[in-house]
């Protein structure tokens, strides 16, 4: 049983377009889109430099362009679940049939726009805590006052909220853990990000959806989700919430799943899956190079 994931922010990098635009067919989907959200998915997936393409606004579609290009190359139809990581969720949303590849891209673009906003109202930021025993994790960021706000399994949990909070968490970290400070302009998936809630959810009002063709394993809880309307509601309420990565790979367990393709720009999901559940096969496309060996593997993966 096959299911995609698509990833989320942070997982971008300089040039991730470069292989992509060769092909014409993709060069010319990559224009008709940046057309469409106004912003330049061709120049900065080729030509951008990291700090442009760590900007929220710029990162969001640029990750979910990307997924969604390769999903197109890929062209695998008959897989059984899908799933994204945080903004990764609007790259499914699209794969699962809730919502169009274009409105998934237009919501992405307002999303981008609206967090860099909420997350310049005040100073605020993220750590990833890798290792140390799960329990313990948690009690220090709550004592600290910060969410865990991408609970990430794998033995990764990134605390999000006030920046002298995190310093803090960094000079003192949970017993057998270290702590990485990320770079990214706010506490995502937090109180923080409530002033970008409602601008997304009068813009996803306007988005029609359907009912889903593929069934979407949800951030907010790891639960399946097939009505196309409540996928959305749950990608906009998400924004100032908690992601349960966690959660989502325990499903894919559950659900007797027995391979995964990460979309690009891949690597990261897939390493989280192979610490948390090691009995499944992942794949992680990357560059069209890849496209062939992971059709193959999609192959010994359905029915």
């Amino acid at each position: 049983m096959l299911a995609i994931i698509a990833p989320g922010q942070g997982s971008q990098t300089p040039g991730m377009f470069n292989s992509w635009v060769t092909n014409p067919q993709s060069h010319e989907l990559l224009s008709k889109w940046s057309m469409r959200i106004d912003l330049d998915l061709i120049r900065l997936g080729t030509t951008a430099d990291a700090d442009e393409i760590r900007d929220t606004a710029n990162a969001q579609p640029l990750i979910v362009a990307a997924s969604l290009l390769a999903a197109r190359a890929l062209g695998v139809r008959n897989f059984a679940y899908v799933s994204g990581h945080s903004v990764g969720e609007l790259a499914a949303a699209a794969l699962s049939g809730a919502v169009s590849d274009e409105d998934a891209l237009r919501l992405v673009r307002a999303r981008g726009v609206e967090m860099a906003k909420a997350g310049a109202q005040s100073p605020s930021g993220m750590s990833a805590v890798l290792g140390g025993d799960r329990a313990l994790v948690l009690e220090k960021i709550a004592e600290l006052e910060l969410v865990a706000a991408n609970d990430n399994g794998g033995g990764q949990i990134v605390a999000a909220g006030d920046l002298a909070a995190l310093a803090l968490l960094a000079q003192n970290p949970p017993e057998g853990s270290r702590v990485r400070p990320l770079a990214v302009a706010g506490a995502f998936h937090t109180r923080y990000m409530s002033a970008a809630v409602e601008p997304l959810r009068t813009m996803a009002a306007t988005i029609a959806t359907a009912p889903t063709t593929i069934s979407v394993i949800s951030n907010k809880d790891g639960e399946v989700v097939i009505d196309g309307t409540e996928v959305l509601n749950r990608i906009v309420n998400q924004i100032a919430n908690p992601v349960r990565w966690d959660l989502c790979m325990q499903s894919l367990k559950n659900l007797g799943v027995t391979g995964v393709i990460e979309l690009p720009p891949a690597g990261t999901l897939v390493g989280l899956l192979k610490r948390a559940a090691p009995e499944i096969e992942t794949f992680a496309l990357k560059t069209p190079d890849d496209v062939a060996a992971a059709k193959e593997f999609a192959g010994r993966h359905t029915r």
